[in-house]
């Protein structure tokens, strides 16, 4: 299936609006420029003169002209709502699911999913928060598993210590082996530092 970019929305959506407008002002520009308009004028004006019609009628081109106009901004209008409608639904609602659900997911809740319907950058940058979310709960697991195995662990070593048998050797490498464990996962993480201020 073809995947359509924002960029490529938004000049879609630009265009539908500046054709509308060239169209809107062309056909303008060729009716007040038109000879036609000119003798009309001119003949309603001479009929005028030899009182062949009233004087509300001399001007009846620009009256059709006025309405025409009318419909045509009427028109602009009309393509400038669909657009908007379009804009709302295709890019401000899934950009507002995205961000109600990576606030839940900020706030612990990982059990959030974004689904987003459509082939575009805001259903990549869901797949991108999905695959974030999944990362952490692994995290959050194994360090939930780590801290489990870490009280197991100091129980029996103290049991092991007032025992006339203390022997916690095999309790110290099972610990060392759970944290080495997280300590591979953790690796594969960049953390925020800061730099030194130079003097």
């Amino acid at each position: 299936m073809t995947r359509y970019s924002l960029q490529r929305t938004m000049i879609v959506y630009f265009l539908l609006i500046g054709f509308a407008s060239l169209l809107v002002g062309v056909e303008f520009i060729l009716e007040t420029h038109s000879t036609k308009l000119e003798k009309e004028l001119l003949s309603n004006l001479r009929q005028y003169s030899e009182g062949k019609i009233e004087s509300k009628s001399v001007f009846a081109p620009i009256d059709r002209l006025r309405k025409k106009a009318i419909l045509m901004i009427a028109m602009i209008l009309v393509v400038m709502v669909i657009v908007l409608t379009m804009f709302i639904k295709n890019i401000t609602e899934p950009l507002q699911h995205i961000i109600e659900l990576s606030r839940k997911i900020s706030g612990g809740d990982l059990s959030q999913t974004i689904t987003i319907h459509a082939h575009n950058e805001l259903s990549e940058l869901g797949n991108v928060i999905n695959e974030m979310s999944g990362n952490i709960q692994e995290i959050t697991l194994l360090s939930k598993n780590l801290c489990e195995s870490g009280i197991e662990i100091a129980e029996n070593i103290s049991t092991a210590l007032h025992s006339d048998k203390a022997n916690i050797e095999p309790e110290i490498e099972r610990l060392k082996s759970e944290c080495e464990s997280l300590s591979q996962v953790i690796q594969y993480f960049d953390f925020y530092t800061i730099e030194p201020h130079e003097p």
